[in-house]
């Protein structure tokens, strides 16, 4: 199979996924969420808001692992005013992208990347795309299979490694 080109692939490590889960459809919901991790200074570097069936609000995000404990303490304080039902994390995630540009000329890049992803097993935590970006969380341990799986897929003439912040 012909590799897509891109402008590039991305990982980033040191990074935790936090998960607001079953929080009911209201229009504040997302303000309360993101202006208390603003007020802890804890950075979101990706996130998604989905809907279950039932119509609860689903939030996944991924942030610094140094910044997962004052995350947790701010929205464990919100958390009867978000009336949600379970706050979960996991302190040990990655996230890889294949960026740019022009990916509104290239519909095949979403599918090419999930499938090379798969085809060495590697299993999407959440996933997030932009015009120019299409990124995907996945475990920590997966992250050097998932950038290689990746490279094989496409024609990347860069590739930008992201370290945690240091204290």
């Amino acid at each position: 199979m012909e590799r897509i080109k891109v402008g590039g692939i991305m990982q980033s490590e040191g990074r935790a996924v936090v998960k607001v889960m079953s929080c009911p459809d209201r229009a504040d919901i997302a303000g309360l969420v993101l202006g208390a991790l603003g007020a802890r200074n804890v950075n979101i570097e990706f996130l998604v808001q989905s809907f279950d069936l039932d119509g609860f609000s689903n939030f996944t995000l991924c942030i610094d692992r140094m910044d997962l404990e004052p995350a947790i303490e701010a929205l464990e304080a919100i958390k009867p005013s978000l009336e949600a039902k379970v706050i979960s994390y996991n302190p040990n995630v990655a996230v890889v992208s294949v960026f740019g540009p022009h990916f509104r000329e290239k519909p095949k890049i979403s599918g090419a990347m999930f499938s090379a992803l798969a085809s060495v097993g590697i299993k999407s935590i959440a996933i997030s795309t932009s015009i120019s970006s299409v990124s995907c969380v996945v475990d920590a341990e997966d992250v050097e299979a998932a950038v290689g799986a990746l490279h094989e897929a496409f024609e990347a003439p860069h590739q930008v490694k992201q370290r945690p912040k240091a204290y």
